[in-house]
Order: C-alpha cells, then structure tokens, then sequence
C-alpha cells in the first residue's frame, strides 16, 4: 500500500478549522484528536466540531479518540462523519465489540496503543481492526519529540501483521517530520500523522507531497514490504 499522510489539526489553527483543511487537500485523511482532560492531560473538541467539519472538507477525518469511556462515544463519532475511529484500548471495555460496532456503522475500526503498551496481548484482536495505531510520543499534546525507542515495537507489530496476512494499516502518531518519517516507514508503518511538521511548514500541501514521497522512498527499499 502506498504510504498515506495525515495532517493533524491539533497543530492548526483552531479558529480557521475550514480554511486549515483546504490548506492540506492533498492529503490522504485529516487527523482529527479527540481529548478530555481525563484519558490525557488536555481538551480539544468534540462531537459539534467533527460535524462541522465533516461538512466543511471531502478529505475524510481520521479521528483519534484520546478518552475515557470510547465504548460509550465511538460510535457518536462515525455518525457525525467520521470515515475512520480509533480508541485506546487502555481505555476500552470491551474492544472486540466497539471495532464491530464503528465497522457496523460503516467506518473504519482502528485501536491506539500508548507508548508503555505491547502490542503481543493483542495480538488476537487485529483481524477485527482495520487499523493499528502506535503512539511515538506519550499522548495529550502535539510538538514533542519523537520517541525512538517505539521503532522495535512497529517492527514487532508489522511482523504480527504479515504473520496473519492481515491488510491492516499500520499507523504512528507523535514527533513525525521529515527527520523521522523514514525511520517509521522503514519499520513497517505506512500512515502518518504528522502536525507541526505540516501545519509549522509555510507551504502545508508541498510538507504533504515531501513526506509522502520521503515514506514511499523508505517503503520502497525496506525489508517488510519487499517481502510482499
């Protein structure tokens, strides 16, 4: 599969949301972050402003559910356009049910590990996803630093991955630029959110296109995908 770039708007300005998701149209899906002030130490939007801005864009929103009690709010999330969810599976109930229900209700199912979570208990529960998020940074803020220490496990996960023949997406989150990007794709990730490295850029759209091609440089020359 092609690398795809999701900008992420916790790093744009929230006061011009329409005008943000124009500036990235090139890209593959907007990242939208979702928080609480109780799964993670902050607060961002809601429901009203996933509406909003489902109706605003045609890229479609990727939205990434850092909250308690996701079994309960997920599903709310694909009715207000949504084309793909993702929840922490540190905070789901029962994770098995609510990747069913997003998929039931016509989006894509993907579950979010934190950096201090393996990904090998879990390991059942992949061909209920369609996507498998690994945070590279601790979540609740945008602009850190990428943690390279979580480069093993997307190894490790993209092996789980081709050991089942599974076509899920494989996905990081935090610190991702032009400085790290490559480094992810060599390891086995092929969709990236990347915020300040997007939004921080005075062309937002030509930061899409050089990430793109950074990660399907990678792609290209890495072990992982030249075994397909």
């Amino acid at each position: 599969m092609a690398a795809q770039i999701n900008p992420s708007i916790l790093s744009a300005d929230f006061a011009r949301l329409a005008d943000e998701a124009k500036a990235v149209e090139g890209a593959d899906w907007l990242h939208v972050d979702v928080m609480d002030n109780h799964f993670v130490p902050n607060l961002t939007l809601g429901v009203p402003v996933v509406e909003s801005l489902a109706r605003a864009t045609d890229t479609p929103l990727d939205c990434h559910l850092m909250i308690e009690a996701p079994d309960r709010w997920a599903p709310q999330y694909v009715e207000a356009g949504a084309s793909s969810v993702t929840f922490h599976v540190e905070a789901a109930a029962a994770p098995v049910r609510l990747a069913r229900e997003i998929r039931a209700k016509g989006a894509r199912a993907s579950m979010a590990l934190k950096p201090a979570t393996p990904i090998e208990p879990y390991e059942d529960l992949l061909p209920e996803l369609d996507m498998l998020l690994i945070m590279t940074v601790e979540p609740g803020f945008g602009g850190q630093a990428f943690l390279d220490i979580m480069l093993p496990k997307i190894r490790r996960t993209r092996e789980l991955i081709s050991k089942h023949g599974l076509e899920l997406w494989l996905q990081v989150d935090g610190g991702v630029s032009a400085a790290t990007i490559e480094r992810c794709a060599d390891a086995g990730a092929d969709v990236f959110v990347a915020g300040s490295a997007v939004y921080g850029a005075s062309d937002p759209a030509e930061a899409v296109r050089v990430l793109r091609n950074q990660a399907e440089g990678a792609t290209a020359k890495a072990s992982w995908a030249c075994d397909h």
